[in-house]
């Protein structure tokens, strides 16, 4: 396409580390860093890793996303987010479902220390489908949900989100252009879903709305990781080219 800047799409595109060590974690990082822009810091490696982990970022020139998910007690979520702070991260998850007390003392946490550090909401994961909140007593489509827990959010100072790709042109056009749509469960076309119920491309979410794009499994197990980096990269630089 004329005109299309490479790594134009770099900083919408997040690596999931889902490994559990940082040393391998750093092999991949190493491979695409020059075609991924964030790298996504969850669970698995936070736990075994702790703080470490987030030295990739420095290492390799790319933000960090700390993927915990917190949910717990307003006052206790709010000293986890000043942790945050302190390590320089760039993204933090916090449940939605943890209720708008929780999240209101963690934006504000935010904006008292000032901070470079966008909160996103985790509105319904993506591994869930309508069955499964039928069985947590929710009566809401999964997509009803999300808008729902993102108004909720929004209106207690959170501009950030986690959806499910095929929500964010609804998310959009709701919660304004300046809302930040984090979008998990990304494949593209021809893979397989894995644990993933609402998957989309990453042509169709970032024209969908998407501000970033998380991509797991399709580049960690690929033959050659930054092939397969280079290769989404290129795909979300052309959708935002239009």
């Amino acid at each position: 396409m004329g005109g299309l800047t490479t790594k134009s799409g770099r900083k919408h595109l997040a690596f999931a580390l889902d490994y559990s060590e940082v040393n391998a974690a750093s092999i991949a990082v190493e491979q695409v860093a020059p075609y991924v822009g964030v790298l996504k810091i969850g669970l698995e490696m936070f736990v075994r890793e702790g703080p470490a982990a987030i030295r990739l970022g420095a290492d390799f020139g790319c933000d960090i996303f700390l993927d915990l998910k917190l949910h717990d007690i307003p006052e206790t979520v709010e000293r986890a987010v000043a942790n945050a702070y302190q390590l320089r991260v760039r993204y933090l998850t916090v449940h939605a479902s943890g209720g708008p007390r929780m999240l209101a003392q963690a934006a504000e946490r935010v904006a008292k220390e000032g901070a470079e550090l966008t909160l996103l909401a985790v509105t319904v994961l993506t591994s869930l489908d309508g069955s499964d909140l039928e069985a947590m007593g929710i009566r809401n489509s999964p997509g009803e949900q999300a808008l729902a827990l993102a108004r909720m959010a929004q209106c207690v100072g959170v501009n950030g989100f986690v959806c499910a790709a095929s929500e964010v042109s609804r998310l959009r056009a709701e919660l304004g252009p300046s809302a930040v749509l984090v979008t998990p469960g990304i494949r593209p076309a021809g893979l397989a879903a894995n644990d993933q119920k609402r998957v989309e491309t990453p042509d169709s979410a970032i024209r969908a709305g998407s501000s970033l794009l998380v991509v797991g499994r399709p580049i960690r197990d690929a033959v050659d990781p930054g092939a397969a980096a280079e290769k989404i990269e290129r795909e979300i630089a052309q959708a935002l080219e239009g």
